[in-house]
């Protein structure tokens, strides 16, 4: 499998916690203004910037958990490159709207832990 984007959970938002549990998943890349930190996992990038998009099928891994893309937004590359952010929806309901920088995934990734990896794996 042939990993396009490695980065580690920095911090936690005290709000993040319900978003995740509603399967809302919001990253963003350090710096964070503090008013999306609150709503989001910070992370920090450990490798270069991601080499290409996601795309369907490919493999979201935070931690032990992960998800498969299943559609991605026009904007959503572009943002995880410049900002380093991402809303990851896990399991939308069928014809749910798809926003230009998300990703709809299948699967469920829980709340990360600080120190976690966070990568994006090409799909099989």
């Amino acid at each position: 499998m042939e990993q396009y984007f490695h980065s580690e959970v920095v911090s936690i938002g005290e709000d993040a916690i319900e978003m995740v549990e509603g399967g809302v998943v919001i990253f963003f890349g350090e710096p964070c203004p503090a008013e999306l930190a609150e709503v989001s996992i910070v992370h920090k990038s450990i490798a270069h910037d991601p080499q290409r998009d996601p795309q369907p099928g490919d493999v979201l891994r935070v931690g032990d958990a992960q998800v498969t893309v299943t559609a991605v937004g026009e904007r959503a590359g572009d943002n995880l490159r410049q900002l380093g952010h991402i809303v990851v929806y896990c399991n939308p309901e069928l014809g749910t709207n798809l926003l230009p920088g998300a990703l709809h995934a299948q699967g469920n990734l829980g709340l990360p832990q600080p120190g976690a990896t966070i990568e994006l794996i090409v799909g099989a």
